[in-house]
């Protein structure tokens, strides 16, 4: 990003005009009353404080305390020293300053009345003491011509924010919420306050950047106007400009906002990624199948449930422990009975090429008997409450302290908990789940922390939503530092902040197993994606209660295509492992996971460019078709990069669903049966238990591999299937990007990026990064084309001038041409000629 200066335009007695270094963009600033006016040509693209809603509430000192009796004592002898002094100089300066109205209003201010709350809180049994004060900081921005907007997550609602007008404000402050409700503005486990807004003709973000407790309302002068209202205004000549009002609210800190003006949506999210940073790139194991549950029992479970996939066939990467593998909820131990070797577990995964999370939460079990604890105590590192203690507080091991992650010190030393040494059992395939970092504290306000416990000078209410991301990234970080820098980590946390992208993975929290919830899980990932944070997921069966088969097997067929793919249940839950419905419902769900493996490299790629731009992998439809308003409000169905087109099946006892296939100008291919379909059309679909409605866009080239394994790992070196779709203009294009999967190495150009396409009846392989080295055991042995006609050869030219003959069937009824092992290196130069 290049930073330019602004420039003034003009001036008068009440405010000044900048630009803004682009071409006819620039800023109207009036002074009174205060007002930005942010404008393009004529057009006003965004007005700040247009409502007057500005407040900044100053920082003060209660009276009847102690300290301010001494500095209101010690001030008012500076002020009889300085009188004295200043009438002997000038006998008119006490006339003056009695006359002064600026010094009458500050005595009017001084003696502002107390209100209830301003200086105590009491939320049921708990006190908040305010020593500050009322410190809240609020804005309201207007944005017209808008009537659509979207982010601010965590909330369990639609992708396309409601109006607050007639309810409470969006939430953001990060709570453990048992049993959330949905379509419901009430805080979840994370907060990011980003917010885009969207028209046809332009994205723009807000970016409030404040990690105390914030509210968001939302008004707009078109809310609530039905489809013949606006009609019938449009008719009338009615010449109101739809806006959005949004107001921010924060209990504390101070006003400090990025306005991103885009103009497309992908300017806005490398506007935000240059603020914030991409999202990491994960090891490629961890885009796979995940299997969890409160609690596997003992290391005997964990092998039989490992062993059960492979009884079945089906592909898995990761077995995950909770809380009860510890010793007595202390985490980076082991429960000495259950869990008594755990480098014997950890190495019978290694054997056959799998990996383990267990939990660690950031609250520390009070025991004197408990390293962690003891270190942590001695170095004083545990977040302190109002009176200069350690803040306690009760959690799952009982009475516990926190650590105060917002000290880089205390940082270090936690990520140095997790190297071989001083983690005992662990192992390189061993990785790390953060739960419970809102913080939670079963006894505290809300089930979190006293806002007015102190992280060093700063009070909690400041920096409540921050503690989670600083959570997560100590543990990536000691997970990196481990292998001395060499492995990339995987690190799954609940709760989160804007920047949390780069430390790893998010899930929704604890949710149910519900058609709605199964449902929401579709907006709320999309939102997360439009703020940075792509790798998302929600439990695949729903955490608490137990889900109908047919539940189950739809979720299976929505989460394989969603981008953190994880089953996971309460510990009070029937077990639920896939193969226990019965083999019809075993088979179903073994081909969504299959799905899911054989796509691997496309969505290793689109996470690569992720990492490389900071566009979400899973993605709303009106990001790739932003002048389409058909597409502004839909969330049960997204995209995949731009390629796939994913409309889950999320109703009970459905017989079809209709999919919406944007633009006019492009066809979509079934991915199943490779049947063709135009764009522009709501599309009717049948479905039957097996059904997981997918299409490749044409114009795109998609790599799969196709021998599905039991985890990603064993499929390395396995080759290649290209799905090339071919557009309108009988073109298409990709990519391939190859690495060594889980290493920092691809930072070093250790890669293979190539550039596929199809056009004048050529298909060829091109470098995309000539300086890069890497080399690949794979090799290309299908190339399916979709909606071609037949050739009479096919020749194939590799990098050394050999020419071939290439073999392939053709499908009259389907237009769908196959060529079968044509047998060059993934990572080689090649061209194919279609005669």
């Amino acid at each position: 990003m290049t930073t330019i200066s602004m420039s003034l335009l003009s001036q008068d007695e009440n405010g000044v005009v900048l630009s803004l270094g682009v071409e006819s963009q620039r800023v109207i600033v009036s002074a009174r009353p205060f007002r930005l006016d942010i404008m393009e040509g004529s057009s006003v693209l965004m007005s700040l404080n247009s409502r007057g809603l500005l407040a900044f509430e100053h920082l003060r000192m209660r009276k009847d305390t102690f300290s301010y009796k001494v500095t209101s004592t010690v001030a008012s002898v500076w002020d009889n020293i300085k009188s004295v002094f200043s009438s002997q100089a000038d006998p008119e300066a006490d006339k003056k300053e009695e006359g002064d109205p600026a010094n009458q209003d500050e005595t009017a201010k001084e003696e502002e009345k107390v209100e209830e709350g301003m200086w105590e809180e009491t939320f049921k049994s708990h006190t908040d003491t305010k020593p500050n004060g009322p410190s809240a900081v609020s804005l309201d921005f207007s944005l017209p011509g808008v009537e659509h907007v979207y982010g601010i997550p965590e909330h369990a609602d639609t992708l396309r924010l409601k109006t607050t007008d007639n309810g409470d404000p969006y939430r953001l402050y990060n709570l453990d919420v048992f049993q959330y409700e949905l379509y419901n503005p009430m805080a979840l486990y994370g907060a990011v306050p980003v917010m885009l807004a969207h028209n046809v003709q332009r994205t723009t973000g807000i970016f409030w950047l404040n990690a105390a407790e914030t509210w968001v309302d939302i008004s707009s002068n078109t809310a609530g106007k039905t489809v013949f209202g606006k009609m019938l205004d449009y008719v009338q000549g009615s010449s109101e400009t739809p806006q959005t009002d949004v107001r921010w609210i924060s209990e504390s800190g101070i006003i400090d906002v990025f306005i991103m003006l885009g103009p497309t949506v992908k300017n806005v999210f490398s506007q935000y990624a240059s603020l914030t940073g991409t999202q990491s790139f994960p090891p490629l194991t961890s885009l796979g199948y995940h299997q969890c549950r409160w609690n596997y029992n003992d290391q005997e479970d964990v092998k039989s449930v490992d062993a059960g996939f492979d009884e079945h066939d089906i592909p898995y990467d990761f077995i995950w422990l909770d809380i009860e593998h510890t010793d007595g909820k202390r985490y980076f131990t082991w429960d000495p009975h259950k869990f008594g070797t755990p480098k014997d577990m950890l190495q019978g995964l290694m054997d056959k090429r799998r990996r383990m999370v267990a939990i660690v939460d950031p609250h520390i079990k009070v025991d004197s008997n408990y390293k962690i604890h003891n270190e942590l105590r001695s170095r004083g590192f545990y977040v302190k409450n109002k009176d200069g203690g350690d803040y306690e507080g009760w959690c799952w091991p009982g009475n516990s302290g926190y650590p105060d992650f917002t000290r880089t010190d205390m940082r270090e030393w936690w990520a140095s908990m997790f190297s071989y040494d001083q983690y005992e059992g662990a192992m390189e395939n061993l990785y790390t789940w953060n739960d419970m970092n809102e913080p939670s504290v079963f006894n505290g306000p809300e089930v979190t922390m006293h806002k007015d416990a102190m992280h060093g000078a700063w009070e909690h209410r400041d920096i409540h939503n921050l503690y989670g991301l600083y959570v997560h990234r100590a543990t990536a970080e000691g997970l990196s530092q481990r292998s001395g820098g060499v492995e990339r980590p995987f690190v799954l946390t609940r709760a989160f902040f804007a920047g949390s992208q780069r430390y790893g993975a998010v899930w929704t929290g604890d949710n149910a197993a519900e058609w709605d919830h199964l449902k929401i899980s579709i907006p709320m990932c999309l939102s997360l994606g439009l703020v940075g944070i792509s790798f998302c997921g929600a439990d695949v069966g729903g955490f608490f209660k137990s889900p109908s088969t047919e539940l189950l097997v739809r979720w299976y067929q929505t989460g394989a295509y969603q981008p953190f793919f994880r089953a996971h249940a309460h510990l009070d839950t029937p077990r639920r492992e896939p193969w226990l419905f019965g083999p019809e419902n075993t088979a179903v769900i073994r081909e969504a996971v299959r799905q899911r493996y054989a796509l691997l490299p496309y969505w290793y790629q689109q996470f690569y460019h992720a990492y490389q731009t900071g566009e979400p992998v899973m993605r709303p439809l009106w990001v790739e078709y932003p002048e389409d308003p058909a597409t502004f409000a839909i969330d049960d169905e997204f995209l995949i990069g731009q390629d796939l087109l994913v409309h889950p099946v999320t109703e009970e006892g459905a017989r079809g669903v209709t999919a919406y296939l944007p633009a006019k100008q492009e066809v979509w291919f079934d991915v199943h049966n490779f049947q063709k379909h135009n764009g522009a059309q709501n599309l009717y679909i049948p479905v039957t238990m097996s059904s997981i409605p997918v299409f490749q866009r044409g114009g795109s080239i998609i790599p799969r591999k196709l021998r599905v394994r039991r985890s990603s790992s064993c499929m390395e070196h396995d080759p290649y299937t290209l799905f090339v779709a071919l557009n309108l203009q009988r073109t298409a294009e990709g990519e391939l990007y190859i690495d060594d999967g889980h290493t920092f190495n691809y930072e070093k150009k250790e890669f293979i990026h190539r550039r596929l396409t199809f056009a004048n009846n050529i298909l060829s392989s091109v470098n995309l990064a000539p300086d890069a080295k890497f080399t690949t055991e794979s090799w290309i042995e299908r190339i399916v084309l979709l909606g071609t006609s037949k050739p009479s050869k096919v020749t194939l030219k590799t990098a050394d001038g050999q020419e071939s003959q290439v073999e392939f069937d053709f499908d009259a009824s389907m237009s769908v041409l196959t060529l079968r092992k044509p047998g060059m290196n993934a990572g080689a130069d090649w061209t194919m000629m279609f005669q």
